[in-house]
């Protein structure tokens, strides 16, 4: 195969036999194919798309170069969540607790923050001593012992999507939806699940904010993952405002076990029991999303799903004093409000900067080598629906210092709308995807 014939192809909107693309994304993951060709193949990917046929050979030849993680000693069905990413989407570190003390198993590989969207894996690390980088038998071990472990993409698991995404990244092409595909799936089948819940953003504050990208995301996940033998419900959620009421690492993992102790903002225990209900049906446990948020529901009330969190942060060596004690934990130097300058109703909260502004205080990464502040970002006092009067709090700033805390002020106040009637706030779940009907 020649790259740039093979580019070429691509450009002028042809499709890909699966050889070629075997081919090509082998010799990249070997370097025989350099970075400038694929970055060249990926813009063509980006404007021209991909078939179902060739995200199916994309995903299958990702995988391939790597380690698969080895879950044949775990009889039971495991299942995993996945979200595309949002403003406050803490609900892994509930979910995954919480599922498994209602009977399911979860590996689960997470990522870190991308532009204006927190990281899993660095919600994690706010947590002192708490072990991402587990390898693949410290992985599998703590599956076959617990039925969960949370950590990162090891050096050996699909290192095509590790360079692959490296480029993406500053190649402007991480909203391609066949290569969004590429990159969760082959992750989510090398962990050795067999069900996925997939959450999909939609709205101002998710890396797709239109709905029909939204949707054709969402279809192709589920129709690609289905192909690879993975029972599969992917559901449409809002993100035209913050998930919660914290953003920012260890406000957001504070907040976490608020819920775990049967409290927490009422839209993140909502959607973390409708996600986590989907694991149970996928698992066989319950037969319906009724059924199943009751069960959950119940874990939580009784401490169950709490007592699974500190079983995890304990064994993958995390403080658990500061999870039992989590006013213990430092402060941000410089805590104030942001006043509203206006009365009203919230009508728009325009998520990605508020996500940005989290971001500058420290809470993300402007680049790789950037170091996370886990103790700054904001609480959001005022959401959709909520009406404000003039001098009462919109959000509280956790800032490095007052600097930060001004410059972080003039973007908040920008972020907001307000209208003189009141608005319906959006709902949770758009739309619901399932492996049994497509459509529910």
């Amino acid at each position: 195969m020649i790259p740039t014939d093979f580019i070429e192809k691509k450009k002028n909107g042809l499709e890909h036999t699966p050889e070629e693309i075997a081919d090509f994304i082998t010799g990249y993951v070997k370097g025989t194919i350099p970075d400038y060709q694929m970055a060249a193949w990926l813009m063509a990917v980006n404007f021209r798309g991909m078939t179902d046929a060739e995200t199916i050979t994309l995903v299958d030849t990702m995988m391939r170069p790597g380690e698969l993680i080895n879950l044949i000693d775990v009889p039971e069905f495991k299942v995993d969540k996945h979200s595309t990413g949002g403003v406050g989407d803490k609900v892994s570190l509930i979910l995954a607790p919480l599922a498994v003390s209602v009977g399911c198993v979860v590996p689960m590989i997470s990522g870190r923050s991308l532009g204006h969207s927190g990281g899993t894996l660095d919600k994690l690390e706010s947590i002192p001593g708490f072990n991402v980088n587990l390898s693949r038998l410290e992985f599998e071990n703590l599956v076959k012992k617990n039925h969960l472990a949370m950590g990162g993409q090891t050096p050996d698991l699909v290192p095509a999507d590790r360079k692959m995404y490296a480029l993406r990244d500053v190649t402007s092409t991480v909203k391609s939806i066949p290569l969004i595909c590429g990159s969760i799936l082959s992750k989510k089948i090398a962990e050795g699940i067999n069900g996925l819940v997939l959450d999909v953003k939609t709205g101002n504050g998710a890396f797709l904010a239109k709905y029909e990208d939204t949707q054709r995301l969402a279809r192709q996940l589920k129709n690609v993952g289905e192909y690879f033998g993975l029972k599969v419900v992917a559901l449409l959620t809002d993100m035209n405002q913050p998930l919660g009421k914290n953003v920012g690492n260890w406000l957001e993992v504070a907040e976490c076990i608020d819920v775990l102790k049967g409290g927490g903002p009422a839209d993140l225990v909502e959607l973390t029991l409708i996600l986590t209900g989907w694991m149970m049906i996928l698992s066989g446990l319950e037969t319906d999303l009724t059924r199943a948020k009751i069960s959950l529901r119940r874990a939580l009330d009784s401490g169950a799903a709490y007592e699974k969190f500190l079983m995890m942060i304990s064994a993958q060596s995390g403080d658990v004093s500061l999870i039992e004690n989590p006013e213990k934990y430092k402060e941000a130097k410089y805590i104030a409000p942001v006043l509203s300058e206006k009365s009203g109703y919230v009508s728009h909260i325009e998520t990605t900067s508020i996500g940005m502004i989290s971001l500058e205080l420290g809470a993300g990464r402007k680049t790789l080598t950037d170091v996370i502040q886990p103790e700054v970002g904001l609480v959001i006092e005022k959401k959709l629906g909520d009406f404000v009067s003039v001098g009462e709090p919109l959000v509280i700033v956790h800032a490095p210092d007052e600097n930060a805390f001004k410059q972080a002020e003039s973007g908040i106040r920008e972020a907001y709308g307000f209208f003189e009637t009141p608005i319906a706030p959006p709902p949770l779940v758009y739309e619901t995807l399932s492996t049994e009907s497509g459509k529910i």
